[in-house]
């Protein structure tokens, strides 16, 4: 089980491990609970270049459409082909297998995201 504790946390709610300079990143078991059941997810291109704040890919569940957001400025290093290929691995494992994309991305950027009670607060006490 991943520490929840030890990563950051975006209000579009996302989730961000940082590992040097490289940032996984995918939605949060709240953002998939509330999708419902995740049947479509398109993600950006390796290679390519996201600013924070932006759209970068899209996830489809039964009940809507969900925009994926960059959570911080960097280059695709890496995209969860496995989740594309099962999309249920969103809603199954979100904090595990369920990792959308990797970021290269500037590490101290990453320390002005919410942190774990920051996010719970944010959701309510939900998350």
């Amino acid at each position: 089980m991943t520490d929840l504790n030890s990563l950051k946390y975006t209000a579009e709610h996302e989730w961000i491990a940082l590992d040097g300079d490289v940032a996984t990143v995918g939605i949060t078991d709240y953002a998939a609970d509330k999708l419902g059941d995740v049947v479509f997810v398109e993600l950006p291109a390796v290679d390519s270049g996201v600013s924070g704040g932006d759209v970068c890919g899209e996830i489809e569940s039964t009940k809507s459409v969900g925009e994926l957001y960059a959570p911080l400025d960097g280059d695709v290093v890496a995209v969860n082909d496995a989740v594309v290929d099962d999309p249920s691995l969103v809603n199954s494992d979100p904090f595990g297998a369920g990792w959308l994309i990797k970021l290269k991305v500037d590490a101290a950027a990453v320390a002005e995201l919410l942190d774990r009670d920051a996010y719970v607060a944010l959701t309510g006490g939900d998350a």
